[in-house]
C-alpha cells in the first residue's frame, strides 16, 4: 500500500509539475485506481518516447539521404536545387508531396506503384462497400416505407377502436342509466302496489268490483247478448203470421217472459259493472 502511495505521489507531481496537487480522499479504492492511471500513463509515455525516438531517427536518416542525393547531383550532374526552372522545381515539389501523400520511403518508381495499386484496390474495395451500403439504404428505405404505411394503418384502426370504444361506453352507460331508473321505477311501482293492496285490505273492498271481476262480468253479458241474437232471429219468422189469439198470447207471454228474464240479468251485469 506504501509503495502505491509513493508511486501515486511521484505520478501526481510530475503530471501537475509547479502545480499543486488537488487534495483527495486517500483509501484503498482511490489509491488503486490512481496507481492504474499512474501505470497506464508511464506505459503510453514509454511508447510515446519509442516512437519519438523512431522518428527522429527516420528524420535523421531521410536528412542523411537527402544530403546525399544532393551532392551526388551536385557533384555528378552539376545540378542544385538552386539551379533548377520553375516549371522543374514545380515537379519536384509535387513529387515530394505526393509520396509524402502515398507514405513512400523514396520518389523511386519501385516505391509509387506499390502505393498507387494500394490505393487503388482501397479505392475499388470502397466503391463495392459504396455499391451494398446503397443496396442496403434502397432496402431499409422500402422496409421503413412499408412500416410507415403500416403505422399509419395501424393508428387509424386505434383512432377507429378508441372511438368506437367511446361510444359503447357512453352507450353502455346510458343503458345503465335507464336500468338504474327503470329498477327504482319498479322499486316504486312495487311500495305503491304494496300500500294500494294495504289500503284495500284495511278497508275490507268487496271483491266482486274488483278490475278482474268486472272483466269476467263483461265477457258474460257479451255472452249473453250473443244468446239474445238466435233468440230474435227465431221470433221473427212468427212477426208475420196472423197470429192464433190463443195461442199467440202463450208464445207471446212465454217470449216475454224470457225476454224479462234475459233483460233482468242484463242490468243485473251492468250494475255490477
Amino acid at each position: 500500500m506504501c509503495e502505491k502511495i509513493e508511486k501515486v505521489n511521484s505520478w501526481l507531481s510530475a503530471v501537475f509539475g509547479d502545480q499543486p496537487v488537488p487534495h483527495f480522499e486517500v483509501n484503498t479504492r482511490t489509491v488503486d485506481i490512481l496507481y492504474q492511471l499512474a501505470q497506464s500513463s508511464e506505459a503510453r509515455c514509454s511508447d510515446t518516447s519509442l516512437l519519438i525516438e523512431d522518428l527522429k531517427q527516420k528524420a535523421s536518416e531521410y536528412q542523411a539521404e537527402g544530403a546525399h542525393l544532393q551532392e551526388v547531383l551536385l557533384q555528378g550532374v552539376g545540378l542544385s536545387y538552386a539551379s533548377l526552372s520553375k516549371p522543374a522545381s514545380d515537379y519536384l515539389s509535387a513529387l515530394v508531396d505526393t509520396a509524402m501523400v502515398l507514405g513512400v520511403r523514396d520518389t523511386s518508381l519501385g516505391s509509387f506503384m506499390p502505393a498507387v495499386n494500394n490505393l487503388t484496390n482501397e479505392l475499388l474495395e470502397a466503391e463495392k462497400s459504396n455499391r451494398r451500403l446503397e443496396r442496403e439504404l434502397r432496402a431499409l428505405r422500402k422496409r421503413l416505407g412499408a412500416t410507415l404505411v403500416l403505422r399509419s394503418t395501424l393508428q387509424e384502426d386505434v383512432n377507429k377502436s378508441v372511438k368506437s370504444q367511446a361510444v359503447e361506453s357512453a352507450q353502455a352507460e346510458e343503458r345503465l342509466l335507464n336500468m338504474d331508473f327503470v329498477t327504482a321505477k319498479a322499486k316504486e311501482l312495487a311500495n305503491r302496489r304494496e300500500r294500494a293492496e294495504a289500503q284495500l285490505v284495511s278497508r275490507n273492498m268487496d271483491k266482486s268490483i274488483t278490475h278482474e271481476a268486472i272483466v269476467k262480468l263483461s265477457e258474460e253479458v257479451t255472452a249473453l247478448k250473443q244468446e239474445i241474437i238466435p233468440l230474435k232471429k227465431k221470433l221473427e219468422p212468427y212477426m208475420d203470421l196472423s197470429p192464433n189469439p190463443s195461442l199467440a198470447q202463450v208464445k207471446i207471454e212465454e217470449a216475454k217472459r224470457e225476454l224479462a228474464a234475459i233483460d233482468s240479468q242484463l242490468e243485473m251485469n251492468m250494475d255490477f259493472k
